[in-house]
């Protein structure tokens, strides 16, 4: 004698099957620490957030970038590498 598997499909509960998933926000940028210029003329804003991380804006492609690492690395690595211009401000 052999054993079966046997799989049952039922339709989805109506309503919501889940609780909705509350959308991640950045930690507030608390403290400037400075800016370097990229190679196509924006800047690279750097930040220290309030709960001590680092992160920067571009103002040339518009990269966010986090990081949890205490230097600033990641944003001179960028700086290096970005090639666009500043954007324009919509006014």
């Amino acid at each position: 004698m052999t054993a079966a598997t046997i799989l049952t499909l039922a339709p989805a509960p109506a309503g919501p099957a889940t609780r909705p998933v509350p959308e991640y926000t950045a930690p507030y940028a608390s403290a400037p620490l400075g800016s370097l210029r990229t190679r196509g003329g924006a800047d690279v804003h750097i930040h220290r957030d309030s709960d001590g991380s680092l992160s920067s804006d571009c103002t040339g492609c518009g990269e966010y970038a986090w990081t949890l690492r205490l230097t600033t690395e990641f944003a001179q690595e960028h700086a290096a590498s970005c090639h666009r211009p500043p954007r324009l401000i919509a006014a």
